[in-house]
């Protein structure tokens, strides 16, 4: 009954939305209501004839956990207890992929997949992950705290395979010569004493001989084990360590409205620059019954600086000076499943070099396999970051390697022969493999790509030599498709520009028909025709061509308000055809369009999905280039869509924050407003692993942030201000509006503002915080931009 009576209250909602405009009020709602329930997180039955995901169609607190069949394809909500009996979607299958090992609520599980039959290997109160098969698979290697154990899946048996301590190993003080003598002469002088000490000897070998035989005892001192990896044979233990950082120092960021009616710290990050834990890479071999460290002197380019550092040394004290070997992190060591070959992927700390290489763990020598280097930072899809080694993995040959690499400049497939050393490259062209995975029989890759536009994401299929690609999906916009374990059905969540996202089913075949399986607009986002943006390229000063979305409105030539949208994140893509992450500002600029105002949307340089030179444009200078694309953006309005030159704003949010202010401060004639949301206004007050790789560190490159942060300009405010922000964002701090507002006071500006929201993050939370922002921002426009 209440069911009812609530969807007679929405329609009658909607009926009354239906007959007016858009507006903040109802824009900025909970989206449940506003769109609808989408759905997300799609996972395959292991017999791949189910497909799972969250969605939430009657609009309750929380998402529910749904099912469809492959042949009924109708949705149906999944019980509480049959929900609790399926398998977790993710493991680590068995060469054959006959069992899957499985993690779930911190046990150990092993799945059969033929019979579905789920044994529980361990229940305790201790956590236990990372399970993996030893090299005959007859048994479970698994980590418990730092340290590495196995099940014998045969007899049952649990043995502790390494024994890491912190501190250092007691060993017992040597005697001078002078005990020594005394010692000698007591024993040979005194009969009783002889007797008691042999016979305490010959009892200390006979309890040791009865001791069973224990992991060796290896002590780590005041460090950290990290990632412990058996080796296929069993012979060898890899480990990482790491060593925290001394005398780094944490933010706090103070929350003011609080249950208890006091002031309360939330513990923050450090700032850019701060001290970095160090790494060091070992190698225990059981039989020798040693540990010996990993060496890095020998890595191709270990030595080589970053070429930013030439703009601070001087010429007369650089030639005698002693260049040390750079800091590095080794990722999780890759077997071949022969066991013959070890791969680890290692990142220097700068981010400037990423090495794959072949580790002899006997020997513990390096060989290069293949090293990519980037005078700015290494990135792109399928790369990894710090502790990820990207996708790669072994082809069924067991010395063939496949990888990404943006060598070329954009993400591509390359393949490396660890036995020859010959190298391919698969894919080629201006576009980039955002995922990547192999095939079970290991003949060919599936993967999905931005090859047919730069705003569309399809899923291909391609032999493991290259050659054609196979585009398996054809719906326009995006598709996040997961591949059913029997690879013979797709399941994706497809969405377009105006349309959001819905699961799907279709088969793994070419021009195979998708089967549509949920419906989950709402009766109010139904009743407003939403626009589809045009995607559209500008060129710019250097001769670059800048994707963009447009909004267009009519008015008057020559007399056309406009506003620019400037997305967060800096590496991420919104001039893109499918469904925005950004969808209340996509709602926001339809009401805008409706009000006059032209809209354009740009993924500006720095942004997602257009290769290595795209990314890296913003090295050393935020606020250039990435800024200059908004410049030539407004260009192109007056010059092809009439827009007056005097009526143009700019509004965004964290990174979008940060180009309003760089935009205000530094083109002040080019933008007669600005709303500049959770702005970042001084990079040096940033984290350390975003801002490090754009700008390197402060303390050694101050250059680059000196040019880059908002608040040295802010003596060039002319337009209208609005900053917003969240006083518990413990992303970007609220100190830095803080800040900048002293700046700003000490200028004697008057034409700024600023709305601050005690209970809320980074990324705001409740509708009223919303629709508080967002009035503020369009009274902003109205205000300014249509005298």
């Amino acid at each position: 009954m209440k069911k009812i009576i609530v969807l007679i209250l929405l329609n009658c909602f909607c009926l009354t939305l239906s007959a007016q405009q858009l507006n903040i009020e109802h824009i900025m709602q909970d989206p449940k209501f506003t769109i609808g329930a989408l759905p997300s997180s799609i996972f395959w039955s292991e017999d791949s004839k189910m497909v799972y995901f969250n969605w939430n169609p009657y609009r309750n607190k929380a998402d529910s956990l749904y099912g469809a069949s492959i042949t009924e394809k109708k949705p149906f909500k999944i019980l509480p207890q049959a929900r609790r009996a399926i398998p977790p979607a993710n493991g680590v299958y068995s060469r054959d992929f006959s069992k899957k090992l499985l993690t779930k609520n911190g046990d150990l599980y092993i799945l059969d997949c033929k019979t579905m039959a789920l044994r529980q290997i361990t229940n305790t109160g201790e956590v236990e992950s990372n399970p993996h098969f030893n090299g005959k698979e007859n048994k479970v290697i698994y980590s418990k705290g730092s340290n590495l154990y196995s099940f014998n899946l045969e007899s049952g048996e649990t043995v502790q395979l390494t024994d890491f301590l912190t501190g250092t190993k007691k060993v017992e003080a040597k005697l001078s010569e002078q005990e020594k003598w005394l010692k000698k002469d007591q024993l040979s002088l005194f009969e009783v004493l002889k007797e008691r000490a042999d016979k305490k000897k010959q009892e200390a070998i006979i309890e040791k001989a009865d001791l069973p035989k224990r992991a060796k005892e290896i002590y780590i001192e005041d460090k950290r084990v990290e990632i412990p990896r058996l080796s296929p044979d069993e012979n060898y233990v890899t480990y990482r360590l790491s060593k925290p950082a001394v005398g780094t120092k944490n933010t706090i960021v103070p929350s003011y409205v609080t249950e208890s009616g006091f002031t309360e710290d939330i513990p923050g990050r450090t700032k850019v620059g701060a001290a970095a834990n160090s790494y060091e890479f070992w190698v225990y071999d059981i039989k020798k019954d040693t540990t010996l460290q990993v060496s890095t002197k020998e890595i191709e380019g270990i030595f080589e600086q970053p070429a930013y550092l030439k703009d601070y040394l001087k010429k007369d004290t650089t030639k005698n000076k002693k260049v040390e070997a750079r800091k590095v992190i080794f990722n999780d060591p890759l077997w071949s499943s022969d066991g013959k070959y070890c791969v680890v992927v290692v990142r220097s700390q700068d981010n400037k070099d990423r090495w794959i290489l072949k580790l002899d763990v006997a020997t513990r020598q390096l060989q290069t396999l293949d090293r990519q280097r980037d005078e700015a930072w290494i990135g792109g899809p399928g790369i990894g970051f710090n502790f990820s080694s990207g996708n790669i993995g072994f082809l069924a040959d067991n010395q063939t390697l496949y990888y990404q690499s943006e060598a070329d400049g954009y993400s591509h497939i390359y393949t490396v022969n660890i036995a020859t050393g010959a190298k391919k490259q698969l894919t080629k062209g201006n576009f980039e493999i955002q995922t990547l995975q192999l095939s079970r029989d290991k003949q060919h890759f599936y993967f999905t790509s931005n090859e047919s536009h730069p705003g569309e994401q399809n899923f291909y299929k391609m032999s493991i030599e290259g050659g054609e690609r196979v585009r398996l999906t054809k719906m326009s916009g995006a598709n996040q498709v997961v591949l059913s374990p029997d690879e013979s059905k797709l399941a994706y969540l497809n969405s377009y520009s105006n349309r959001p996202w819905e699961v799907y089913i279709q088969e793994n075949a070419i021009n195979a028909a998708p089967a549509q399986i949920t419906k989950s607009q709402s009766q109010q986002f139904k009743e407003y025709n939403w626009r589809e943006p045009e995607i559209i390229t500008f060129p710019t000063k250097d001769g670059s061509d800048v994707y963009a979305r447009l909004y267009e409105a009519k008015g008057e030539k020559g007399k056309k308000p406009a506003v620019i949208f400037v997305h967060g994140a800096g590496y991420l893509q919104n001039a893109h055809k499918w469904w925005s992450q950004y969808y209340r500002e996509y709602m926001f600029h339809n009401m805008l369009v409706d009000n006059g105002y032209t809209v354009l949307d740009i993924d500006y340089r720095g942004s997602a999905g257009y290769g290595r030179d795209w990314r890296t444009g913003i090295y050393r200078f935020m606020g250039g280039k990435d800024l200059s694309d908004h410049v030539d953006g407004v260009r192109w309005l007056i010059e092809n869509q009439g827009i007056d030159p005097k009526r143009v704003g700019i509004y965004g949010g964290s990174y979008g924050g940060f180009i309003t202010l760089m935009a205000m401060f530094t083109k002040p004639k080019m933008f007669a407003a600005g709303a500049a949301l959770r702005p970042v206004t001084d990079w040096a007050a940033y984290n350390h692993p975003y801002t490090a790789n754009i700008l390197n560190e402060p303390q050694t490159d101050s250059l680059a942030y000196r040019k880059s942060s908002p608040i040295y300009y802010a003596d060039g405010l002319e337009g209208n201000l609005l900053i917003c922000h969240g006083m518990i964002d413990v992303n970007v701090h609220y100190q830095d509006v803080v800040r900048l507002t002293q700046r700003l006071i000490e200028l004697k500006k008057e034409n700024w503002e600023l709305a601050s929201y005690p209970m809320e993050d980074h990324g705001f939370v409740e509708p009223t915080s919303w629709m508080d922002e967002y009035k503020r921002i369009f009274k902003l426009f109205e205000k300014t931009l249509k005298k």
